[in-house]
Order: structure tokens, then sequence, then C-alpha cells
């Protein structure tokens, strides 16, 4: 299946660095970036310019997650409490949870932010100084970056029906100084984002980042957590019986711009899903 793409798109795909070439296939190529610093301090070498056609095996029955650990993952018990939750009462839940240490640093927590009837689900790993700071996910450079690739796919985070989108983050809580999420606080923080999964049912979720990832498949996909996040993508995965697609985060696209020509494949992905309607 080719990718329609109008001109408000393919701007979208110029602005997240992914230029299309072709009205069929989409071919795309990654422009020269200037460098940009790691956490670490060293300097990303620019991605030289690379040409990428989509596979066309993307679209040919990617191999889904077994039956049977889709439904053990289905019938995990959720606290009571939990399960009885409308979204109000669940933000109210997630603003006073002190489940953690992490309650202890957070200036605020970041429950979600989008359309509660969206078919889109995009969950990414754990807020970082500015969601903190606002209250809401993906804000920022990284935040910028995450919008133009939505609206690269016809997807807004303030859109509603078709266009629209709900985002979430595994943890609710910023961990100090953005370092990795611990298995206690992901464990402590599971049950809100199985309760927004059960209130929005989603059509199609999009994991970023290799937390994210790990979180949401750890019941369905053997050794996720020490399987890399390259190895995860190109398939259908699935959490509560939701297809999930993974992909790369933001905020690492910042830092490696050469791969958000697979990132767009992971995107074109997604939505052929969508379009067959693939259960998973």
């Amino acid at each position: 299946m080719s990718l329609q793409l109008d001109a408000r798109q393919r701007a979208m795909l110029e602005e997240m660095g992914v230029r299309v070439f072709g009205p069929e296939l989409p071919v795309v190529s990654i422009d020269d970036a200037p460098p940009s610093p790691s956490p670490g301090g060293e300097t990303a070498v620019p991605a030289a310019r690379v040409a990428v056609a989509r596979p066309a095996t993307t679209v040919a029955a990617p191999a889904l997650a077994a039956p049977a650990r889709a439904s053990a993952a289905a019938s995990r018990a959720m606290p009571a409490e939990i399960a009885a939750m409308d979204w109000d009462a669940l933000q109210q839940a997630v603003a006073g949870c002190q489940a953690c240490g992490l309650c202890q640093s957070r200036k605020n927590t970041v429950f979600g932010v989008g359309d509660r009837q969206a078919r889109w689900l995009v969950v990414g790993e754990a807020p970082g100084e500015n969601e903190d700071i606002q209250g809401e996910p993906f804000v920022g450079q990284a935040g910028q970056l995450l919008d133009n690739m939505l609206k690269a796919v016809g997807l807004n985070r303030q859109g509603t029906g078709v266009q629209g989108v709900y985002i979430a983050n595994v943890l609710k809580c910023r961990p100090p100084a953005n370092r990795n999420p611990q298995p206690e606080e992901v464990l402590q923080c599971e049950p809100y984002l199985r309760r927004q999964v059960a209130l929005l049912q989603p059509q199609i979720i999009l994991a970023l980042g290799r937390f994210a990832a790990q979180s949401l498949l750890q019941h369905s996909v053997p050794d996720v957590a020490t399987m890399p996040l390259g190895k995860l993508r190109g398939q259908v995965h699935s959490y509560e019986g939701v297809p999930v697609i993974v992909s790369y985060h933001p905020a690492y696209l910042l830092r490696t711009p050469q791969d958000k020509a697979r990132t767009w494949a992971d995107l074109c992905l997604a939505m052929d899903v969508m379009r067959a309607g693939r259960p998973a």
C-alpha cells in the first residue's frame, strides 16, 4: 500500500527532517543536520544524505504477539479501586500518588493530554524537566518534533475525531536528573497506564523509546528487557489486545537525525495497521 501525501503532510515531513520524493512510494531523504550534543557532552556526527525507500515487507502480515501471551496480559488483575475509576478520578489519583519516591522530587505529575476518544495512543517513557514544570507530556524540542511527526500522518494533540491522538508516559513523575526509570517505579505506575488504555480503548499504540516498549511488551515478548529497540521495530506487537508499533523517542532523534527515516517507516506501518483494521 502506498501512502498518499498532500502538500501539508509533505511540509510536516520536511519539518521533521524527512523529505519525500515521488508520488507513489514514499522515498525519504535525510537532510544534513548541524551537530547536536549528546547527554555526555559529545557531538553527534551529522547524518549524510541518505535515500531510504519504505520497504514493501512492512505491509505484508507483520508478526503478531502470540495470542496466548496477549490473553495472559489481559487477564492480569488491576487494583479494584483503579479499575473502577473514570478519567477525572484517575487523574486525581495520579496527582495525589505517593506510591514511590518520585513524589518527593516532582513539581507536577504528568497525566496525559489529548482526545480521550482518540484512536491513536502515543506512549513515551517519563517526563523530563520541561514536562515536570508544565505538567504535560512531550513539550520542548522533543515535543515539537513529535507534533511534526503526528501532523505528517494527519494527527494533532489538540485534534478530535480522526485527527485526535492521546499522549501519555509510562511514568507520571519525572525521575531526578532525567535518569532512567527504575523497575519499582514502572511497576507502581503501570496500573495507571493500563486504566488509561482501558478508558481510551485505542485502535493502535505507538510506543516511543526503549523503556516505553519494555513496559508495554514485558508480558508478551520474551527477553524484551535485554532486546535492543531496533529488534522490536517493524513488527506488530500487542498490549491488552491493542496493536503496538515500536519506534524511536523524539529526544533520541534530535541526537541521531539519521534515524528519522526509520521512524517515518514506523509511522507508515502504524497507518497500514490502522487501515487494515488488523487485530492484535
